[in-house]
C-alpha cells in the first residue's frame, strides 16, 4: 500500500506541473494536485522510512509548525509580483511548484507521523481554513487579480478563468484536508482516552 501511494504521488507531481500553464484554472488545479493530492500520498508512502521528514526531524517537522510553513508558501506565491515572476520565468515556475510540493509534504508528513492526532487534526483544519479563504478571495474577486494569466480555453475570459481557479482550490483542498482530518479523527476515537494525547 505504501509503495503504491508513493508511486501514484510521484506520477502526480509532473502532471500538476503540466497543468500550470493552462490559465488560472489550470495553474490552481496543478498546484493543488501538488500540495493536497501528491503530497499526502508521498507522505503516506514515506511514513516511518529513512526519508520521512517527520521521523528525521521530529522536533522541527510538527503539525502546527508545518501548517505555518504551508500558509507562508501558498500565500506568498499568490502575491501578484511573485505570480508575475513565476509566470514569466520557467525557473521560478518550477521553484513555485517545488515549494508547494515540499510545504505540502512537510505538513502531511508531520500529520501522518505525529502521535498527537489532535494536533494533526488542528493543523489540517487551520490549513483548510486558510486555503478556503484564499480560494474565496480569488474566486469572488470582481476583477482579474493576475493580469499575466490569460484564459487557456477559447471563449473563457480571464475573470471566469480566475473564478474557476478559485473553485479548484476550494474543491481539491477542501476534500483533501477534510478526508485527512476525518482519518485522523477516526484514529483518535479508536485510540481511546489513554492513548489519544
Amino acid at each position: 500500500m505504501k509503495q503504491a501511494s508513493l508511486l501514484v504521488g510521484l506520477v502526480l507531481v509532473p502532471l500538476g506541473g503540466a497543468l500550470a500553464p493552462l490559465g488560472m484554472a489550470g495553474h490552481m488545479t496543478g498546484h493543488m494536485i501538488a500540495v493536497a493530492v501528491a503530497a499526502p500520498l508521498l507522505a503516506f508512502g514515506l511514513a516511518g522510512g529513512a526519508l520521512d521528514p517527520a521521523r528525521r526531524w521530529p522536533r522541527v517537522v510538527t503539525p502546527m509548525a508545518m501548517m505555518l510553513v504551508e500558509l507562508v508558501a501558498v500565500w506568498s506565491w499568490h502575491v501578484p509580483a511573485l505570480r508575475r515572476l513565476a509566470d514569466g520565468t520557467p525557473a521560478f515556475a518550477a521553484t513555485e511548484h517545488a515549494t508547494f510540493l515540499i510545504a505540502g509534504l512537510l505538513l502531511w508528513s508531520a500529520v501522518v507521523h505525529t502521535p498527537h492526532r489532535a494536533a494533526g487534526i488542528g493543523a489540517l483544519l487551520l490549513t483548510s481554513m486558510h486555503m478556503t479563504l484564499l480560494g474565496v478571495l480569488i474566486g469572488l474577486a470582481p476583477r482579474p487579480l493576475y493580469a499575466m494569466h490569460h484564459a487557456a480555453f477559447p471563449g473563457l475570459d480571464p475573470l471566469t478563468d480566475q473564478q474557476l481557479g478559485g473553485v479548484a482550490m476550494l474543491v481539491i483542498g477542501g476534500v483533501s484536508y477534510f478526508l485527512g482530518g476525518l482519518a485522523l479523527l477516526a484514529g483518535l476515537l479508536r485510540a481511546g482516552p489513554e492513548r489519544s494525547t
